[in-house]
């Protein structure tokens, strides 16, 4: 080889080495053109394609609350593709829901949704995508002519009334055990039957036995809303609707709708209304039928479900918690006396019961998590980047059980209550059960009426024991997650 080749050949091979050098200054210029990741909220690391979803797919509401002791009080997860932000805390609840409450309120719609989004828009109360005018008129509309306090107290007779047929049946069934569940199902639903058509919707024969009627068409409509969607972790997905879920909630709200379309068939056709229900109103007032059956549909499902699900849990709690159920009977009987019925007009005397109220509503909240929001655009809360289109939840499962908030937080203990200002009106973080702000639930002084009352009646009215002498404190208290937060097994209680 000759000196020139072997020059050659040193030049070649040294060439690289020297070239090394410059690789530091490559790398910079490559991380300034690069996006820069934002910056997240802590929390676990994801799965390639899964994302976080096998760590919290069985009881999302405690699998968030264990991740949030962990990575702090707002926490990111990835479910599949969708980015998730959960508040676990009362002060990173109120960044969403107070600090950032105009720009966050866009709502998630769920995936199931029959609609199209423009229909949603213009006729939901729940699920409108935006603060739009239909949504403020919706709002408006129902808060006048149901939750107002001259809406709410103009339904005294009505709600008293159901609890007292409730009372007649309850007594026609002493000694025998029943599933509390379905007895206040049905007495809420027939209130709000009576309420928006003047009539039941729920016989009395009913109360227990009808597994194929309203009741269960009611919540395997809401079951479905509440069942983990592949579309919703993988939107790519989402015209394709592979586990059929939408075309299943298709069938049932059809089946709901007909309830009430013959009814509202025959008040547009008559020519003259002796009565005046919230659908008269609607007709009224020029609501379509479908602008008729979306409102229905929310206003029913939501109602039923939560009312009922609060009072079960309250009766749980009171059973196995001796103390809080003796201190409530001897207010009972001191504020109305043995034999009186309760009216609406008592409920203000009665401060224990409020807190027994409180009290489940901090342990059992109707909703383990507010119905998501979304980022419309990219934003910032407790200093971490939110991208655009991220989805919000707010956990206010832990929330309610958060040991820096309330001292032995998992305990019953209704007295934590009577010397606090604390309320569920939206406006104390640490208890939110119900909302807050532009979103609260705008259902909440009708609901307030209706816990209070029957769950006084049934307090007052009955001892109550279980089935073969069991002991209450092995009453099983564990959750099915859902919309509604629901006992897995429905308490069955004997009233004497």
């Amino acid at each position: 080889m000759s000196k020139a080749t072997c020059v050659d050949s040193m030049e070649y091979y040294t060439l690289p080495a020297s070239f090394l050098i410059f690789i530091p200054f490559f790398l910079l210029i490559l991380k300034q053109l690069i996006p820069k990741s934002p910056n997240l909220p802590p929390g676990p690391r994801p799965w390639p394609l899964l994302g976080n979803i096998l760590q919290i797919w069985k009881s999302p509401h405690i699998s968030l609350a264990q991740l949030a002791k962990i990575h702090g009080p707002l926490i990111s997860v990835k479910l599949g593709t969708q980015l998730v932000v959960v508040a676990s805390s009362p002060d990173s609840a109120a960044e969403i829901l107070k600090t950032q409450d105009r720009l966050l309120s866009v709502r998630s719609v769920p995936k199931v949704a029959t609609y199209e989004l423009s229909v949603i828009d213009k006729h939901s109360i729940v699920f409108s995508s935006d603060l739009s005018n239909h949504w403020k008129f919706l709002r408006a509309f129902c808060r006048t002519h149901l939750f107002s306090p001259k809406a709410v107290e103009s339904q005294t007779a009505l709600r008293e009334k159901n609890v007292s047929e409730m009372i007649h049946f309850l007594r026609s069934r002493k000694g025998e055990t029943v599933k509390i569940s379905e007895i206040m199902f049905a007495t809420v639903l027939n209130t709000l039957g009576n309420l928006f058509f003047s009539k039941d919707l729920v016989c009395d024969l009913d109360y227990e036995t009808n597994t194929s009627g309203i009741k269960l068409v009611i919540r395997k409509f809401v079951e479905l809303g509440a069942m983990p969607n592949i579309s919703e972790f993988y939107p790519l997905f989402d015209a394709l609707d592979l586990q059929g879920l939408r075309k299943q909630t298709k069938i049932y709200e059809n089946k709901l709708i007909n309830i009430w379309s013959e009814i509202v068939k025959e008040k547009r056709q008559a020519i003259s209304r002796s009565s005046s229900d919230f659908l008269d109103v609607m007709i009224d007032s020029g609501f379509s039928d479908l602008q008729i059956d979306i409102l229905l549909m929310e206003l029913i499902s939501a109602g039923s479900d939560t009312t009922t699900s609060t009072i079960e849990w309250a009766m749980a709690e009171l059973l196995r918690n001796k103390g809080a159920m003796h201190k409530l009977q001897a207010e009972l009987t001191s504020k109305i006396g043995e034999n009186d019925i309760i009216t609406e007009s008592n409920i203000t005397e009665l401060p224990y019961l409020a807190a027994c109220v409180k009290e489940t509503l901090r342990l059992h909240p109707p909703t383990p998590f507010l119905i998501p929001r979304r980022a419309p655009e990219t934003c910032k809360i407790m200093d971490y980047t939110i991208p655009k289109n991220s989805r919000l939840f707010v956990n206010v499962w832990a929330i309610g059980r958060d040991s820096n908030t309330w001292e032995d937080a998992l305990s019953f203990r209704p007295e934590r209550f009577l010397d606090s200002s604390v309320d569920f009106r939206g406006q104390d973080f640490e208890f939110i059960p119900f909302g807050a702000r532009r979103r609260i639930c705008p259902g909440l002084p009708f609901a307030r009426q209706e816990v209070h009352l029957i769950l006084a009646s049934l307090i007052h009215h009955f001892e109550w024991s279980l089935p073969n002498g069991e002991d209450p404190m092995q009453i099983d208290m564990k959750e099915k997650f859902g919309i509604t937060l629901q006992k897995e097994n429905s308490l069955l209680v004997v009233p004497i």
